[in-house]
């Protein structure tokens, strides 16, 4: 399986195509230090979605940023992309292997002990723990984690799996990104922080530089 670079997952979501084009915003993230992309869409229809897959994973090219799709392993699959990030409700871990083989990249969401346990049982290549903090960007009918419950999950899934990337998700900005790193993360997914911004490029940069002075001084 792969290694993942999980220290800043792009999340370009397809709501942000009612203002600007999905591409341009994946390259713009990817040239300026993302290290994933990942596209989301809930409301388009499956030929609309391999259709902007398929520009997100042009957009990228020459970038070396690999990207994922969001629930869909067809549309992944057809479009070309890295691979997948999975949710709860959407096909197993495993099946999702078997159909993608061993060079994809195969993420998991996790939110309760019930998902950390289905992660550590799956061959995956990383997880991402949250909302750690209130979000704006999707409904989330789950209370947040905080710092304490994201250090939890996170100590679950290393003991079974020392070596898998961890990453935080939900209501991070740059100045959350030293506290998210106190408490272990390897990286951080974001929308807003980054596509929300008046310039997409500075905000991320911003991003990566916080994380890298967090987790520098981390390892002293």
């Amino acid at each position: 399986m792969p290694e993942v670079d999980y220290r800043l997952n792009a999340l370009v979501d397809a709501r942000l195509g009612d203002n600007t084009n999905l591409a341009d915003l994946a390259r713009v993230a990817a040239l300026n230090r993302a290290t994933l992309i990942q596209y989301r869409d809930k409301t388009s229809s499956t030929r609309e979605m391999i259709e902007q897959a398929r520009a997100i994973g042009a957009g990228l090219a020459g970038t070396g940023v690999p990207f994922v799709v969001n629930d869909r392993v067809d549309v992944a699959l057809a479009a070309g992309a890295a691979g997948v990030h999975l949710g709860r409700d959407d096909m197993d871990a495993a099946t999702a292997r078997s159909i993608m083989g061993d060079a994809a990249i195969i993420g998991l969401t996790v939110k309760n002990e019930e998902d950390a346990e289905t992660a550590i049982a799956s061959p995956i290549d990383y997880a991402c723990i949250g909302g750690v903090y209130e979000t704006l960007s999707k409904h989330n009918p789950d209370p947040p984690l905080g710092l304490e419950g994201f250090a939890r999950l996170r100590a679950t899934l290393l003991a079974a799996k020392p070596n898998l990337p961890v990453g935080a998700i939900a209501g991070i900005n740059a100045q959350r990104a030293a506290d998210v790193v106190a408490v272990g993360v390897d990286g951080v997914a974001v929308i807003s922080t980054i596509f929300a911004a008046v310039g997409p490029a500075a905000a991320t940069g911003e991003l990566r530089a916080c994380e890298e002075k967090a987790l520098a001084e981390a390892s002293r």
